[in-house]
């Protein structure tokens, strides 16, 4: 059984969003604070193999990118990753290895995860991250926070996202002020 990881860049107020799509004014807001030690965080976060949970439109988004990118150990891993797309047009999977995660999202993470394999990511795709949490699929949350307020863009969390607790099993900073926080999901939250 292998694990699922959620990765996400963040700011302080919870906005992942980094494209300029839906006219959303901060395309590329993390890269004045990224560092080779930065990357060298996200690597070993991602861990050496992984194959990828992602949403049909960070898929467009990266598979537009990804594999013309210059070779470098995390185009590589990317690139080399299994794709596994929530999709109702799985027809039009080109950037591969890649195959349609099936109509119904949580049986097909319990299948997924069931199989013998490196741990999935799901990285980006904000609409399914707070199914994922909802339905106890994750197990661990690795946030990347940068040290911005945005104000405006596509959160994290949906409202409505379950209550739940975390366990801190690590964080590690660099100079530029970003953390990265690794949490393991440790169950539903118990009020005082």
């Amino acid at each position: 059984m292998r694990k699922l990881k959620l990765i996400e860049h963040t700011s302080l107020d919870g906005v992942i969003q980094a494209s300029g799509e839906d006219g959303f004014p901060y395309a590329e807001w993390t890269a004045p604070y990224r560092t080779p030690a930065g990357r060298d965080m996200l690597l070993a976060a991602h861990g050496e193999r992984f194959d990828l949970l992602l949403g049909r439109r960070t898929y467009d988004q990266w598979s537009g990118f990804w594999p013309t990118a210059p070779g470098s150990p995390f185009a590589d891993r990317l690139n080399a990753a299994r794709k596994f797309i929530v999709t109702h047009r799985p027809e039009s999977l080109q950037w591969g290895p890649c195959e349609a995660v099936g109509p119904d999202l949580v049986a097909g993470v319990r299948r997924l995860k069931a199989q013998d394999g490196p741990d999935l990511v799901l990285s980006g795709s904000s609409t399914l991250t707070s199914t994922i949490l909802e339905e106890g699929l994750a197990d661990e949350v690795v946030l990347i926070v940068y040290p911005v307020l945005l104000g405006t863009g596509k959160r994290l969390f949906a409202p409505g996202t379950p209550a739940q607790t975390f366990q801190l099993v690590g964080t590690q900073t660099t100079a530029t002020g970003v953390i990265l926080n690794r949490y393991e999901v440790a169950g539903p939250l118990k009020a005082g």
